[in-house]
């Protein structure tokens, strides 16, 4: 039996395809990423790592001061709980936050922020600002407050009802 050539094989038409949205933001969330990442890093911490600890002490705050469910947290992360779990694993380890059982639901756990944990986010804040600063004057503040807006509008709820609701278009037959 002959073997089929690299060469011989046709050429996929992805090349003709419109460009993938999902490509783009992968592409500009890793290069963000980078640069906060690179900015964060005197704290020891990553940019999704004082993201979590940010939108645990704002939910908290937004409860009088009670901590945030980890399915709380997942949901406004808009995450899955094993990948919260997962990402939480460092800042726990490191003694930045505790995981606590509800007082009512012992099943339930509460992600509450350390001493230590609200310290290395202050710390953290101030290079965060200088980063996002330069990104804004590079973009510009228009463009950085319209890349915000279109981010939030895909995250958001009704995107995904949108979406869902959408007619879907059938792949191609070869």
């Amino acid at each position: 039996m002959r073997k089929t050539t690299l060469k011989e094989i046709e050429a996929p038409s992805a090349f003709d395809a419109p460009p993938c949205n999902n490509t783009a933001l992968r592409h500009a969330a890793r290069r963000l990423g980078n640069l906060y990442d690179d900015a964060l890093a005197p704290t020891g911490l990553k940019a999704t790592q004082m993201g979590l600890m940010v939108e645990i002490a704002r939910l908290a705050a937004a409860d009088g001061g009670r901590p945030p469910t980890l399915q709380e947290l997942a949901t406004r992360l808009a995450i899955q709980i094993s990948a919260l779990t997962h990402a939480l694993r460092p800042l726990v380890r490191d003694g930045l936050v505790v995981l606590k059982p509800d007082d009512e639901d012992r099943r339930t756990k509460r992600g509450v922020l350390t001493a230590a944990g609200l310290a290395r986010l202050n710390e953290a804040v101030a290079h965060w600002a200088a980063v996002n600063q330069r990104v804004e004057t590079v973009l510009g503040p228009d463009a950085a407050a319209a890349l915000r807006a279109l981010a939030d509008q895909v995250s958001s709820n009704e995107f995904l009802e949108a979406f869902s609701q959408a007619p879907s278009t059938p792949a191609p037959r070869s």
